[in-house]
C-alpha cells in the first residue's frame, strides 16, 4: 500500500511535496531546503535472521556495533539491494519510507530524531517528500528508541 493511502486510512495529517528526483536522503534535504538532521532515512539491517528498519537523520550513519549491543544480538549487517527490493515491492528502490510497520519490520529510531516536532521522509518515490508530526509518527509506527547513529563530517 502506498504511504499516502496508509496515512489517509489512519487519518494522519501530512504534507506532501514534489521535487526533482533525488536518490539519497541528504539530496532530498538539499532539494527541500531543510537540514539533513531534519530528514529521516531508513536503513535496513539484518541480525540473527531478523530484519530491522533503522530510522536516522539523513546526515548520519548507523553504528552497527552500537546497534548490535543494544539489540543484544549477534552480527549486524546492512541488507543488500536484492533484499531491499524483495522487502519493499511497493517502493522505488532507495526511496523507502521509514514506516517499518507497513512492511512487517521492527522499527528502531535513533533518539537524535525524536526531539524534532516533525519527520520528513521519502514517500516511496524519488520525487516526493512527506512531512508528518513526530507525535503522529511515533503513535503510528511505535518505534523502539535507541542510540545507534553518528554524524558524517
Amino acid at each position: 500500500m502506498p504511504l499516502k493511502e496508509y496515512l489517509n486510512q489512519e487519518k494522519i495529517d501530512y504534507q506532501i511535496w514534489s521535487h526533482r528526483p533525488t536518490f539519497t536522503a541528504q539530496q532530498m534535504a538539499a532539494e527541500e531546503h531543510i537540514p539533513g538532521m531534519s530528514v529521516a532515512k531508513p536503513v535496513v539491517v539484518q541480525s540473527d535472521g531478523q530484519y530491522y528498519m533503522c530510522v536516522l537523520a539523513a546526515c548520519c550513519k548507523v553504528d552497527l556495533e552500537a546497534l548490535r549491543k543494544q539489540l543484544g544480538t549477534g552480527e549486524v549487517h546492512l541488507a543488500s539491494e536484492e533484499e531491499m527490493a524483495h522487502l519493499f515491492t511497493d517502493c522505488e528502490l532507495g526511496a523507502e519510507p521509514p514506516f517499518g510497520n507497513m512492511f512487517g519490520l521492527v522499527t528502531l529510531i535513533d533518539e537524535s530524531l525524536t526531539s524534532d516536532p516533525y519527520i520528513v521522509c521519502q514517500s516511496g518515490k524519488h520525487d516526493q517528500a512527506i512531512r508528518i508530526s513526530m507525535k503522529d509518527y511515533q503513535q503510528l509506527v511505535n518505534p523502539r528508541v535507541l542510540s545507534f547513529s553518528y554524524h558524517l563530517h
